[in-house]
């Protein structure tokens, strides 16, 4: 492809990304029908349109383009339809896609500085923009005096992995120092882990992947960790003679969007020498807004946490903000240093080779899309993003609230509404049925104290007031016609039977009259 051809291919792609937002709710004249969010395609359906091996002569960018239609675009679940309220939303904007494409042409690898100068800055400038967007303490900026700072990671999962990895070489190095009779296997034998039983599935993942055991802690009915129940868990495990190394705690969990309780977590953490990580990876942009400050407390206590700019902050995926309050610790964990890695101005302050704090060695230019978003919509426009959703929330828990056969199971937090039809367990998993069967709307349910419930998230890339309405209908009108056929079986068999001879007579009375009509 030469580069005449690349600019014809590339600005056809713009508009079909283009084409693509703007028709992704597909109306239907003023009958508000939706183009369906879930594919209706089955396992294996793409095996059979593609041939079972490569093209041996080149192929036009047309074909390819009218292939992306016919074959790629019917198995795509339309994760920025306003219409996918599974899950919690996925970012994603025209300045950040423009970001990454220019990343994309200059396909640089920064795992240092000397890699690409640029590629590390920005990264550090953009960070610390986020960190005081957020307002998080001094010592997590590149700015401060301290050795603390950001990074950017794939994805949370990666960020619970760096800081449990880091927590695990700091402990057995510490251990090693003051109890030189023990052997380092004995030593790593015994390190545990703690995190609340209402964590990301990340959060179990990462402590098989750091080879360390974690004990998943339960909550009250608030859902929320706590430093006294950190602690009792502690002194149990250091009686039976194990080493807490971590204990991750969560600012928004993916059931109820539950806030744990950073000061009295911390002040445990503090006081026993465990690192404190906090995955914050939804609810973290609420920092930014007054009215959730009060969720900054306690951030003066962690080590580390991470918060996804692809969740909230109209970055698209892959973008995960990472902050280290003691960046030096991960780069002692972390650090093999080659000849070949090696440049004359490694070690220099605010000059950090990234590829120390993080599990590739390899690094994308994710801080271009970041910087080219964050300058796009300004501080003024990612918080009234971040409110856009919340007051559609808000919008949606008050339907609920209307309708006396529903009930809320948590408060609304954030773009989050927990809720469920009242009764047992079947009508939440018949409804859900429902609604996914049809695929006009996407959601998914959870468990909240052997309560299953519908998780409503505000997601797509620009919800509207209508698209709640919509939602809202399609629940009523799903739930309406299961009450119904519930009621038509448990009318038994005596009335199903009676029911039948009355239509019967019905009709041959409808058929009589029409005769003498005829007549």
């Amino acid at each position: 492809m030469d580069n005449a051809t690349f600019r014809d291919f590339g600005k056809a792609a713009i508009d079909f990304v283009a084409d693509y937002m703007e028709n992704i709710r597909d109306w239907y004249c003023s009958c508000c029908v939706f183009i369906d969010v879930l594919p209706s395609v089955k396992p294996g359906y793409l095996f059979d349109l593609l041939p079972p091996e490569l093209p041996e002569k080149p192929e036009n960018w047309q074909d390819i383009l009218k292939d992306i239609n016919r074959v790629i675009k019917p198995g795509i679940t339309h994760w920025q339809s306003p219409n996918m309220h599974a899950y919690y939303p996925t970012a994603c904007s025209f300045p950040s896609i423009v970001g990454d494409m220019i990343s994309s042409g200059f396909s640089v690898i920064g795992f240092s500085w000397i890699c690409s100068p640029a590629c590390t800055e920005l990264e550090v400038v953009v960070m610390d923009w986020l960190a005081k967007f957020l307002k998080l303490p001094q010592h997590f900026l590149h700015s401060s005096e301290g050795p603390g700072g950001g990074i950017i990671q794939g994805t949370a999962s990666e960020a619970v992995l760096v800081a449990m990895l880091s927590a695990r070489e700091q402990t057995v190095r510490r251990m090693k120092e003051t109890h030189p009779e023990l052997s380092e296997s004995d030593i790593r034998g015994k390190l545990v882990a703690y995190s609340s039983d209402q964590s990301n599935s990340c959060i179990e993942r990462d402590a098989l992947l750091a080879a360390v055991p974690i004990r998943l802690l339960g909550t009250g009915d608030d859902l929320v960790l706590t430093g006294d129940i950190l602690e009792q868990a502690i002194n149990e495990d250091i009686a039976k003679g194990f080493i807490p190394i971590i204990c991750i705690a969560t600012v928004g969990t993916t059931g109820t969007c539950a806030f744990d309780d950073l000061p009295s977590l911390g002040k445990v953490c503090n006081e026993r020498g465990i690192w404190l990580h906090v995955d914050a990876a939804y609810a973290g942009a609420a920092l930014a807004l007054e009215e959730y400050k009060e969720l900054r407390n306690g951030f003066e206590l962690v080590d580390s946490l991470n918060f996804n700019l692809h969740k909230f902050l109209l970055v698209h995926f892959d973008c995960s903000a990472m902050w280290l309050k003691d960046a030096n610790k991960v780069v002692d964990s972390f650090n093999v240093d080659r000849i070949y890695l090696k440049h004359k101005y490694e070690g220099q302050t605010q000059i950090p080779d990234f590829r120390h704090w993080q599990i590739p060695l390899g690094r994308r230019f994710r801080a271009l899309k970041v910087w080219i978003t964050l300058r796009t919509y300004g501080a003024e426009g990612l918080k009234a993003h971040i409110r856009k959703h919340i007051t559609l929330a808000q919008r949606f828990e008050k339907y609920v609230l209307a309708d006396p056969r529903f009930e809320l199971i948590t408060e609304r937090t954030l773009g989050l509404v927990c809720f469920r039809p009242k009764g047992g367990n079947k009508y939440t998993t018949d409804l859900l049925n429902s609604l996914v069967e049809r695929k006009k709307i996407y959601l998914i349910q959870a468990t909240y104290r052997d309560k299953n419930f519908l998780r409503f998230v505000v997601c797509g890339m620009d919800p509207k007031p209508e698209d709640i309405d919509y939602a809202w209908r399609e629940i009523r009108d799903q739930y309406n016609m299961l009450i119904n056929e519930e009621k038509l079986l448990t009318l038994g068999k005596t009335d199903m039977g009676a029911i039948v001879k009355q239509l019967s007579t019905d009709i041959k009375i409808s058929a009589n009259k029409d005769k003498e009509k005829v007549k």
